[in-house]
């Protein structure tokens, strides 16, 4: 591998798509019955979603990047203790018991294909600042735009992470914790929701 190929691979494996928790919280309130393009629109009605090309073809292709990568990473993220079954017709959140493990192991291609960034067609500074945008929607539509006495140091002593943290480490945790806290889980905190937000925001720059 040349070393531009491991810059992207980190760069890709890092790049976490805020777009996970709003979803989330869609599929919390209604666990079944989406499909792609329905759940672009609601995301776009809660104004998480804002045009993202001209063309017209390039921005419906950009909308179907964007909620398949996040459906994807919600995937993994939620792993064992839900199924999030992606497909682009039918998209449902369900007990991992009920998903045999043949069903949950397979080689999807979609998803190899989904969670490639470069497939995006966009060079690697136009997607951070892209997703960079998105964090700050979100991070205004769950209250959380302070963030003045936030540094890493804290941030970190909130992860309960050294300060040498990876950033694998320090994604790992915060999807964690972010899971833990969320609003619409059953002993979730929407205050503490948005503090470990701003810590996230400072860490995963």
């Amino acid at each position: 591998m040349t070393e531009q190929h491991d810059l992207t691979a980190t760069f890709q494996s890092y790049m976490e798509n805020p777009l996970l928790w709003p979803i989330l919280e869609v599929l919390k309130k209604q666990p079944n019955g989406w499909k792609v393009h329905t759940l672009a629109s609601h995301i776009t009605e809660l104004g998480l979603m804002p045009v993202l090309d001209g063309s017209p073809e390039k921005d419906l292709f950009k909308r179907n990047f964007l909620i398949m990568n996040a459906l994807y990473q919600l995937q993994e993220t939620l792993y064992p203790e839900k199924w999030l079954q992606v497909e682009a017709m039918d998209i449902a959140l369900m007990p991992a018991y009920r998903v045999s493990e043949t069903e949950m192991g397979h080689q999807d291609a979609l998803r190899e294909y989904y969670t490639q960034w470069v497939n995006y067609e966009a060079e690697e500074g136009e997607v951070k600042r892209l997703l960079n945008e998105f964090w700050t929607r979100y991070r205004e539509f769950v209250g959380s735009t302070n963030g003045k006495d936030m540094d890493r140091a804290k941030a970190l002593s909130l992860f309960k992470l050294p300060y040498d943290a990876s950033n694998s480490e320090i994604r790992k945790t915060w999807r964690k914790l972010a899971l833990k806290w969320h609003p619409d889980r059953d002993n979730g905190d929407a205050d503490q929701f948005r503090v470990l937000c701003e810590a996230w925001h400072v860490l995963r720059h």
